[in-house]
């Protein structure tokens, strides 16, 4: 199956069954389907040729849908972006994956207005609302969404490009370890495997109802929709101003599914939950950091009749581990086993398997396994590597991904995660590169050193805390800040800034001794969580 057929199936099988909802609009299954095969449509009369790149830059909406599952149809790849990530991250992006098309709205085509000229590869940008006739940017069309929705015939349309399961389907992009982000290739058997997988161990069912509160440009928030639509179940979509709005939506749309990480979690413990939800609440899922034992608790005690799975994942391979509701009580710091149809081996440097508790490389191996990272052959071959303890006659390696996490087994095969290899840092559920933000930092031209470190956070996971030496002694931290802001999007900012007025720290190699700052800086903010 391809990853759009699924909601096609259930177009048929049950076409009046709810699908998809936002705000006040509703679409049925056929509707669904028939909107989804348009934006096909569309996308094929305005020349999308196969395996070509469709960039959606929106906020959660019917038309991302529609793009996103119409690109799949037409036989090219969706290239979800961050409605947080400011022009020149997404310009970025565009430009590393050689995006042909663009959908976005008219407030976000105008902040990339400086930014498309250097896109080169780009010929068209579809944008929703009205827009009168043909309008150029430079050298990209610019077009109305809708008004070529109801120009497209589809008797007139081109047939969607042969598309088999092992092809591209999507490319997601997460913070990579040395600055830029990487685009991790995800074909149409990664994603519907994944949401197999997920919608296995969840039950999902066509009665469910979920909650979609996450970005679409996180395999997680995207994970809502494939395994909804593979089980034929429906997904309201939600942008929230307020963790409030959450749970009123939870009530109001008699929510069954809802999945969030940790800092959302923690903002919800502490708030009063209606007996709407409460009742209707059938399930929770955490993924993207560590649930605070305090956090899950107070879940808990508001939601004693709904499940909670701790889960673990990362792009490059979806989805790794999941914790069973049942084993909460007597594992609660574990990340749980493997997933259906995956295996997560431990091992050690040279692939030999880990002793249990003897601390190692988590390597997961199976369908969910992604194609790697887009134009970076490097990097693909520093994380994707042949699987550990394969027969010596198999001709060809079968490759599975090295997390760069270590953790543990224990003698029940329960998984406990340990930290990470590198230097990322893990907050409000993004993974962030600390080279990424320095960039950033030393491209406004105040400072002469900088490093971006990971701390330890109650709510955030991991709070980013920037050192910095001025370039000029009059530097402030509020100057900074203010030089940041409008080119980080605000779960890079840091949450902490120092300006010293002597060189940081170098350890033997003459490097930044990033080691030596964070042992500084361990106990900030839960120092200010205790206050």
């Amino acid at each position: 199956m391809l990853l759009h057929e699924a909601l096609f199936v259930h177009a048929d099988r049950s076409p009046d069954a709810l699908a998809l909802s936002h705000a006040k609009t509703a679409q049925s299954y056929a509707r669904l389907a028939e909107s989804v095969r348009q934006a096909s449509d569309c996308l094929l009369a305005n020349d999308l040729a196969a395996r070509e790149r469709v960039a959606v830059y929106l906020d959660k909406r019917l038309e991302t849908v529609h793009a996103l599952f119409g690109t799949a149809r037409a036989g090219g790849v969706f290239v979800p972006v961050n409605p947080l990530l400011k022009a020149e991250q997404v310009a970025y992006i565009l430009r590393d994956c050689n995006v042909r098309i663009l959908v976005t709205s008219p407030d976000r085509l105008t902040s990339l207005a400086d930014a498309l000229p250097d896109c080169p590869d780009l010929h068209t940008v579809l944008v929703l609302g009205e827009v009168a006739d043909e309008q150029r940017m430079g050298h990209v069309r610019i077009l109305g969404w809708q008004a070529l929705l109801d120009a497209t015939d589809p008797s007139a349309s081109p047939p969607p490009h042969r598309t088999i399961d092992t092809d591209m389907a999507a490319i997601l992009y997460t913070s990579g370890s040395t600055g830029r982000p990487k685009g991790v290739v995800l074909s149409h058997r990664n994603m519907v495997a994944g949401a197999e997988s997920v919608a296995t161990y969840l039950d999902n069912r066509p009665q469910d109802r979920l909650l979609a509160v996450l970005p679409l440009s996180f395999d997680y928030g995207l994970s809502q929709l494939t395994t909804a639509f593979l089980s034929g179940a429906s997904v309201v979509l939600l942008n929230y101003l307020l963790p409030r709005d959450v749970i009123k939506a939870v009530a109001r749309e008699g929510i069954t599914g809802l999945a969030a990480v940790p800092p959302l979690w923690i903002q919800l413990a502490q708030l009063d939950w209606p007996d709407e939800a409460r009742q209707s609440l059938r399930y929770m899922t955490n993924s993207g950091g560590a649930m605070p034992r305090k956090t899950l608790d107070a879940l808990r005690a508001h939601l004693p009749h709904a499940e909670f799975f701790l889960m673990y994942g990362l792009t490059e391979a979806f989805r790794s581990t999941y914790l069973p509701p049942a084993e909460i009580d007597r594992r609660p710091d574990s990340m749980g086993q493997a997933i259906p149809n995956a295996e997560t081996l431990v091992v050690r440097e040279d692939g030999s398997p880990c002793a249990p508790d003897e601390p190692g490389e988590l390597v997961h191996r199976g369908a969910l396994v992604s194609l790697g990272y887009w134009n970076d052959a490097e990097r693909t071959a520093e994380r994707f590597r042949p699987a550990p303890g394969q027969p010596a006659g198999l001709p060809l390696a079968e490759i599975a991904v090295w997390s760069g996490d270590r953790v543990r087994r224990d003698a029940d095969d329960y998984l406990y995660f340990i930290g990470r290899q590198d230097e990322m840092i893990k907050t409000s559920g993004y993974r962030v590169s600390p080279n990424e933000v320095e960039e950033v930092v030393y491209a406004n031209g105040l400072v002469a050193e900088a490093a971006a470190l990971g701390v330890a956070h109650p709510m955030l996971g991991h709070g980013i805390v920037l050192v910095v030496l001025g370039k000029e002694a009059t530097l402030t931290v509020e100057a900074l800040l203010a030089a940041l802001r409008p080119r980080l999007p605000a779960y890079m900012l840091p949450a902490h800034i120092e300006v010293r007025a002597q060189a940081l720290p170098r350890n033997a190699n003459g490097k930044i001794d990033r080691k030596t700052l964070a042992t500084e800086f361990a106990d900030l903010f839960q120092e200010s969580s205790d206050q």
